[in-house]
């Protein structure tokens, strides 16, 4: 035998008995012996009393979750009883985590990489408390020594493949949350197969994009309270967490209600240690989509009750932020149909909610808790403080402006059909929604009405408060003949209604921003009829009495209709308000306060004739915009300003008015002659 190969042959031989060696002292070595020990060192480590009480023990075994001939290298497999890790001492209780058991095993050959390498953990009986201050103290954060010493980082690093686990108990005790939680996870009976739960077409996407789910192995159950409701919710888990493999799904189920909220969700969990994926079938419900905000940060409208269903898709370590799409989600809000897509990342210095909905039929009724002006039972059942005052027309309800910095959103909304009833056919409606560090903006808002448009720009600035509020409006194009399409004579129509309208408040409710608005408001209405029966129509019951004192049951044709309205602290009056009639010309002056709800209007009659007028004496409107109180002057009117005598007064200049003199395509506008011949008695 040469030298080398006898050198070959020590070698192999010391190997052999050391390896034989370790084998019997792992095999016989009274590990209880070092447990104080260890239990010292992660006490210091953790600066947390850790301790193990139970027994310790080392023994060799095939690991099954090693790939390929690994799996029948034998290796150290670890048991210890009754661990215990306490709490710090600012914390309420005493143990943050107890375990009945922890067994495991390390992979030897993976040493020579200085690689830590676990293919599996076992937790039998854990017991964990969560806790958290206000000032952001968490227990479940470890104070692991001064670490602004620049350290060398480890050579060595730790995988960790599975965690199993049976019967657990959390409770969690969060106040920056508001959270108190008890949850309760127990094995099942029999495990329940992943498709059985999601469907068969989500379990075969789910194959397709990676490995089959393991089966749903454990129920839980949740109870207590968040953000100040009440939380209860149970579901289904597997049984098996992959921590570092992302090619073995977890399946997770979900039921859970806070308040009148539910959230149902069921799908898969991937890399739940760093967690990568998240492709769940979700399904929401609740009274009102703004009853989010508390449970998901997520900054929404108050609405009617909802109920939407989609897929959320997450990869939570996108470098700009987790992020989150809820995708081809369709549902309901009150009685309008939903459908779009949203995305939200969590990006600094505020997330942002992005996307696109549609509503192919869009009841109008549906859009009222966006200002606030659903009724009050209504409100109370979307949960809202605010009630409406019985004297009151105009929404007081605040908005939520103090979430409005908690969120940016770029989102459009289009309705391809809105529906409220034959009297006013209000087409479609577009906007496109934009909220940035608490200014809200509208721009463009369009609505198509009696195959005309309203198109307007809406300004909410939260950022100040009260807020400040702008809106610039312009109608044009609508037709009478379908503005009314009931109305008999109306169907030969070929009127149109324009107008402008610039207003500027301050203030935190509809209410408010009207009863402090500036600006002015211009409308121009040619050729249409007047009457009783399209008062009623309309619902106008002022308006009913007024045509009825003038004009008696005829229907009157209007050739003109103009008004130039001045709003100045929530007061409006007109500067010119005038009806010009085949049978009167019909003056309207006063103010009408949208601070107080009162008005104040004096409407004059001056007939064109002898006997079609059937009431010459001017009549007034008082009262409020809940309960006006028309009626007849006893005696003569003393003028009040310019507005009181028609066609050959001094008047605000009317370019604002001939400017929406736009003849119709089919018929040129009868307000443009006078309205000149106002403009001509101002220059006499």
């Amino acid at each position: 035998m040469t030298r080398s190969k006898k050198i070959l042959v020590w070698v192999l031989g010391v190997l052999t008995v050391l390896i034989v060696a370790l084998v019997i002292f792992v095999a016989i070595f009274d590990w209880n012996r070092l447990k104080p020990r260890i239990n010292e060192q992660v006490s210091e480590a953790l600066n947390r009393p850790f301790a193990i009480e139970g027994d310790l023990a080392v023994s060799w075994r095939r690991s099954a979750d090693e790939p390929g001939w690994r799996a029948w290298i034998p290796c150290p497999y670890i048991s210890a009883a009754a661990l215990r890790l306490g709490n710090p001492d600012w914390a309420k209780g005493k143990q943050f985590v107890t375990l009945e058991r922890v067994e495991l095993n390390l992979s030897p050959l993976a040493l020579l990489t200085k690689t830590v390498r676990i293919p599996r953990i076992l937790l039998s009986g854990p017991d964990a408390s969560l806790e958290r201050l206000a000032d952001g103290r968490a227990n479940w954060t470890f104070d692991l020594g001064d670490s602004s010493e620049e350290k060398e980082p480890s050579p060595w690093t730790l995988d960790i493949g599975t965690l199993q686990f049976d019967r657990a108990r959390v409770r969690v005790d969060d106040q920056v949350l508001k959270a108190r939680l008890e949850v309760d996870v127990a094995p099942l009976g029999a495990p329940i197969p992943f498709e059985q739960i999601v469907g068969k077409a989500q379990a075969e996407r789910a194959m397709r994009e990676g490995a089959r789910p393991q089966d749903y192995a454990f129920a839980w159950k949740a109870q207590g309270r968040y953000q100040g409701q009440p939380v209860s919710g149970e579901g289904k888990v597997g049984g098996l967490l992959a921590l570092q493999d992302t090619r073995l799904p977890f399946p997770v189920q979900v039921d859970l209600r806070a308040g009148a909220t539910r959230l149902r969700a069921d799908g898969t969990l991937v890399a739940p240690r760093k967690p990568g994926a998240l492709d769940l079938r979700l399904r929401l419900s609740g009274d009102s989509l703004g009853n989010l905000h508390p449970l998901i940060g997520v900054t929404l409208p108050d609405t009617a009750s909802y109920a939407t269903r989609g897929r959320l898709t997450a990869n939570l370590q996108d470098p700009a932020g987790a992020r989150y799409r809820y995708e081809n989600f369709s549902g309901r809000i009150g009685g309008s149909d939903i459908h779009g897509d949203l995305t939200y990342v969590a990006s600094q210095p505020r997330p942002k909610l992005s996307g696109a909905l549609t509503s192919n039929q869009l009841l109008f009724a549906d859009l009222a808790p966006l200002i606030g002006a659903d009724s009050n039972a209504e409100k109370a059942e979307r949960g809202a403080q605010a009630r409406q005052p019985a004297d009151k027309v105009l929404p007081v309800e605040e908005f939520r402006t103090e979430r409005w910095r908690d969120m940016d959103a770029d989102v459009r909304f289009t309705g391809e059909r809105i529906v409220r009833g034959k009297e006013l056919p209000i087409n479609d409606l577009s906007t496109h929604v934009r909220l940035e560090d608490g200014l809200l903006r509208l721009d463009p808002l369009r609505l198509g009405v009696a195959a005309g448009r309203l198109d307007a720009t809406v300004s909410l600035d939260g950022r100040q408060s009260p807020l400040d509020g702008r809106l610039r409006l312009n109608i044009r194009g609508l037709k009478l003949k379908r503005l009314f399409p009931t109305v008999e004579t109306m169907r030969d129509s070929l009127g149109e209604l324009n107008g402008d309208a610039t207003l500027n408040g301050a203030g935190n409710s509809v209410a408010a921003l009207l009863g402090s608005a500036d600006g002015d408001l211009r409308l121009l209405v040619n050729d249409g009829t007047i009457s009783r029966a399209l008062m009623e129509i309309a619902g106008l019951n002022v308006g009913n009495y007024v045509v009825t004192r003038l004009f008696g049951d005829e229907e009157v044709r209007i050739n003109c209709a103009a008004a130039d309205i001045g709003f100045k602290n929530g007061l409006a009056a007109p500067r010119l308000f005038v009806f010009d009639t085949e049978n009167a010309l019909i003056n309207i002056d006063g103010t009408v306060s949208f601070k107080s709800e009162v008005l104040d209007l004096d409407i004059v009659p001056k007939s064109k004739g002898v006997r079609i007028i059937s009431l010459r004496s001017p009549l007034y409107v008082r009262g409020t915009f809940k309960d006006p109180d028309p009626g007849v002057h006893a005696g003569a009117l003393v003028a009040r300003g310019a507005g009181l005598v028609v066609l050959g007064i001094a008047v605000a200049p009317l370019a604002g008015l001939l400017a929406l003199v736009a003849p119709s395509s089919e018929q040129a506008s009868r307000c443009g002659p006078m309205l000149e011949q106002i403009k001509s008695s101002q220059a006499d």
